[in-house]
């Protein structure tokens, strides 16, 4: 039996799953997920996401930084040790001694500025059957979602 007939012959009736917005969102994730695993190994897109943020926002906060994460502030705590572990982050005290401030080292710059080549070439082969504007208008969907 051919490949295609193999494939074919096990295939399951979907139902009403491909009308389904959250169905096709975890099917892209999985396979946009996949190809950022391959594309930039050692850190998930969570922690990449963490990284841009703080070099965007150096001595961020972190409660201000899982409130932006939407993730409650002691799971930021295990995240951010697992960055710092790595060597990418450091935690340097607040003026008030309450907060600590979250900055990218030496380390996590380098790493970062790696992972921001290897994100372009990932973000244009997951995008690659997409037109500027059908891309755009994915993003922008997208945030309307998430709003």
């Amino acid at each position: 039996m051919s490949r295609l007939r193999a494939r074919t012959a096990s295939a399951l009736h979907q139902g009403p799953l491909p009308g389904l917005i959250g169905y096709r969102l975890r099917l892209a994730q999985q396979a946009v997920f996949r190809d950022f695993a391959a594309s930039v190994p050692g850190l998930s897109p969570g922690r990449i996401g963490m990284l841009l943020l703080i070099e965007a926002n150096p001595g961020v906060t972190q409660s201000r930084l899982a409130h932006a994460v939407s993730r409650d502030r002691s799971t930021m705590v295990g995240v951010l040790d697992q960055l710092e572990a790595k060597g990418l982050i450091e935690r340097r005290r607040g003026t008030d001694r309450r907060t600590n401030g979250v900055w990218l080292t030496r380390g996590g710059r380098y790493a970062l500025a790696r992972a921001k080549r290897a994100i372009a070439i990932h973000e244009r082969r997951v995008a690659a059957r997409l037109s500027s504007v059908e891309r755009a208008k994915l993003l922008e969907l997208l945030a309307r979602i998430a709003a």
